[in-house]
């Protein structure tokens, strides 16, 4: 088994509800409070009943000192990657270095088409974030000669001045599934970061999902052990015996055993409640570092 990253970290996934407008930046001080690592939000431009993922993002920063901040992940379809590539660059300058970018090709096409995006077809919306990554990475390139030029399928540049450039080299981690994007993600990313709910198999199928990785990480003269695994997780503090339905010492016996078969060094918890952002850092959390640590060190 590929060790994709050894030091494990923990975050929050947080739902960016407008009401009450406060909800999830309470959540995202509270996933501070828990020691968590990083707190991440949904984003879905086009859903009304959300605050917009990136203003929401900037005022956490504001109310939160430590914690690291992303989009889980970003509709890059409404997002135009020089622009999104700017703002990533200023809040992470602002911040001191705390900002990750999740990137999504695009799912919600209706919801996307409605708000002015164009509707792409699968293989379309790969290219895409293949040519948005250029972009991001481009005008991040202060050291490079000259401005940025790039005449993309779906996005043209054509010499915009590089910078600013973040305070710190921003992971770009991309939510896949399919072997396009997975195999795009062995190619090009630092990071993949899928949903458990959304896996066919469960953990289980993040063995063939990591070898699609794997496989185009190697093509392209990466190695795959630079490319983090992360998963969001979803489940219940109780006194049940199934998969993430148990107590936190369950969870941790959980996340460790998918840690050391899979790879995973990062574990985000979606959760609304406070309650379980606080069993999740302060328990599941080194509970489940003292599990691999050990393991690992047998």
């Amino acid at each position: 088994m590929t060790d994709y990253g050894n030091a494990l970290w923990f975050g929050s996934f947080v739902t960016p509800v407008a009401r009450p407008p406060q909800a999830p930046v309470e959540l995202a001080v509270a996933s501070e409070r828990a020691g968590l690592d990083v707190v991440t939000f949904q984003d879905h431009p086009y859903q009304a009943a959300f605050q917009d993922t990136w203003t929401l993002m900037s005022y956490v920063a504001a109310r939160t000192e430590r914690i690291r901040l992303s989009g889980n992940v970003l509709c890059l379809p409404l997002r135009p990657p020089a622009v999104l590539a700017r703002a990533a660059a200023s809040l992470d300058r602002l911040t001191g270095g705390r900002v990750e970018l999740g990137l999504g090709a695009g799912a919600f096409w209706d919801g996307i088409a409605a708000m002015g995006g164009r509707r792409l077809q699968p293989a379309q919306a790969v290219r895409a974030l293949e040519e948005a990554v250029s972009v991001i990475r481009g005008l991040w390139a202060t050291d490079d000669p000259g401005p940025l030029r790039i005449k993309g399928e779906f996005y043209e540049i054509d010499g915009a001045k590089r910078g600013p450039a973040p305070a710190h080299p921003i992971p770009i981690h991309i939510g896949a599934y399919k072997p396009r994007m997975l195999r795009l993600t062995g190619r090009i990313a630092d990071g993949w970061l899928p949903s458990l709910s959304y896996l066919p198999n469960g953990p289980a199928s993040l063995a063939a999902m990591n070898a699609h990785i794997d496989e185009a990480a190697v093509a392209a003269g990466r190695e795959p052990g630079s490319i983090t695994r992360v998963l969001n997780v979803n489940g219940r503090f109780h006194t049940g015996d199934g998969l993430f339905e148990g107590p936190p010492r369950t969870w941790a016996e959980q996340l460790a055993d998918i840690a050391l078969q899979y790879g995973v060094s990062g574990f985000i918890l979606a959760s609304d409640k406070p309650a379980d952002l606080e069993r999740f850092g302060h328990e599941v959390a080194p509970w489940t570092r003292q599990l691999v640590e050990s393991e690992r060190a047998a």
